[in-house]
């Protein structure tokens, strides 16, 4: 499949500290890629590299096969970049339908157009298989794996096509884990959004990813294809990284 986005050769530094170093990484449309890694790894540098937040010391970051140069956040969206952080998905004072309209606001004059909202926020939320049944509720009382489909279906409402799902699954039961693994899933099948899931439960990436990448001490070390490994393999790795870490450090 044509890469959606392509990173190659990306460097970041912070001071004497280097957190990337020659990252090459590639997901195409309609694929999703299961991004691992321990903590410290350099998995959310990486993710703000690509949705604009931090520019790359060296390397570059290709859309649709064409260089881009991310000046910020706010340009990456308008490329179609999105991604959805686990603990700022959502305004918790917020309804629903306003959180799915944030800073893309309907209005009639000076007014906000809520009828209009409401109705399109149910309308995407039933096309998509999220089950919200009152979108007039505040989103703190949703449970988390709602609160995650919300905010990805907010995304994919705004036209993004390259979709960055940072730990969607953190701290879930596997019943709301579930919301999210189904919604992803119906994404892929869709065909026209390229998915990267930073994620920790090996289990998990496998069973919704099409390829897994490692990022240990700012390279990417293993890309594969899921059904070319295994749980066990992947802690293997993960295991034998954090045993080297461990014989380098000082003392």
């Amino acid at each position: 499949m044509a890469d959606a986005l392509r990173v190659e050769g990306v460097a970041k530094r912070f001071g004497a500290l280097t957190a990337l170093q020659d990252v090459n990484l590639h997901v195409g449309r309609g694929e999703v890629l299961g991004l691992l890694g321990d903590n410290g790894a350099g998995k959310s540098t990486l993710i703000k590299v690509i949705c604009g937040f931090h520019r790359p010391d060296a390397g570059r970051i290709l859309v649709d096969g064409i260089e881009v140069v991310l000046r910020s956040v706010d340009h990456a969206r308008s490329l179609g970049i999105d991604t959805v952080y686990q603990d700022l998905a959502l305004v918790n004072e917020l309804s629903v339908y306003h959180n799915m309209f944030l800073n893309r606001e309907h209005r009639i004059g000076p007014l906000l157009n809520n009828r209009l909202m409401r109705r399109l926020a149910e309308e995407h939320l039933r096309e998509m298989g999220v089950d919200i049944p009152d979108v007039t509720v505040e989103a703190a009382k949703l449970s988390g794996g709602q609160r995650q489909a919300i905010a990805v279906a907010r995304s994919v409402y705004s036209a993004a096509r390259i979709l960055l799902l940072d730990e969607p699954l953190a701290a879930m039961g596997a019943k709301e884990a579930t919301i999210i693994l189904d919604l992803v899933a119906d994404l892929k099948a869709r065909g026209d959004v390229a998915i990267v899931i930073i994620a920790h439960n090996y289990a998990q990436a496998l069973q919704v990813c099409d390829r897994v990448a490692i990022l240990q001490q700012g390279r990417i070390t293993f890309d594969r294809p899921t059904a070319e490994t295994s749980v066990a393999e992947l802690t293997d790795l993960m295991v034998a990284d954090y045993r080297g870490r461990r014989r380098a450090a000082p003392g």
